[in-house]
């Protein structure tokens, strides 16, 4: 799932404090560029936690429906609203890298021949699923 979330963004005297306010997320940076990284990672963590147990995904609020001076820092320091983009595909791809093992039917002939060949079934396997779907590893 992609998409771009409002997420506020309050500077302090030490750190940048995060609110999602549309997943309830809390977090912060030591700086404007990881606190947008903490808030990048944060959101895709939530997200692919929320897709995983079947929870329905909030969509993004209307910047327009927001107000800073509602935000749980806004007594903290000043605050801006940025948008954060966001991919849990991708997060997922990242983050996800236990092996599940799959039985998986060939004809004999074939598995001797790909025996004989020194070819990994399980590797061919991954590749093609992964030709078929146009996805990648990026890491």
């Amino acid at each position: 799932m992609k998409n771009v979330y409002p997420v506020f963004f309050t500077k302090t005297d030490t750190v940048v404090l995060v609110e999602v306010p549309d997943l309830e997320i809390l977090t912060e940076g030591t700086d404007m560029s990881d606190a947008m990284e903490m808030a990048r990672d944060a959101i895709e963590l939530k997200c692919v936690s929320m897709e995983d147990d079947g929870t329905e995904i909030p969509l993004p609020s209307e910047i327009n429906d927001l107000d800073v001076n509602n935000g749980i820092f806004a007594e903290e320091g000043a605050t801006v609203i940025s948008f954060v983009d966001i991919d849990s595909g991708e997060y997922r791809r990242k983050i996800d890298t236990k092996t599940v093992r799959k039985n998986v039917t060939i004809p004999g002939w074939l598995n001797y021949e790909a025996e004989h060949a020194g070819i990994n079934v399980s590797k061919v396997l991954q590749e093609a699923l992964m030709k078929v779907l146009n996805v990648q590893r990026n890491f």
